[in-house]
């Protein structure tokens, strides 16, 4: 079992859900939205942190107007 890589994803979730409590967005919508990108980046794709990085970051920037 890849316990690093799933506390690398909840660290990453933590993250993004106090980020959006500090911009006021839903909390739950980003901390789900991160889960989801780096598992499926980490798991499915099998890109990496590199790769997790880069998801979370292309889709965070393509929200943004």
């Amino acid at each position: 079992m890849p316990y690093l890589t799933i506390l690398i994803i909840a660290i990453f979730g933590a993250f993004y859900y106090r980020a959006a409590q500090f911009e006021n967005e839903s909390t739950l919508i980003w901390c789900g939205l991160s889960v989801l990108i780096s598992g499926l980046a980490m798991f499915w794709l099998h890109w990496g942190l590199p790769g997790m990085i880069t998801g979370l970051t292309v889709f965070r920037k393509r929200r943004k107007p």
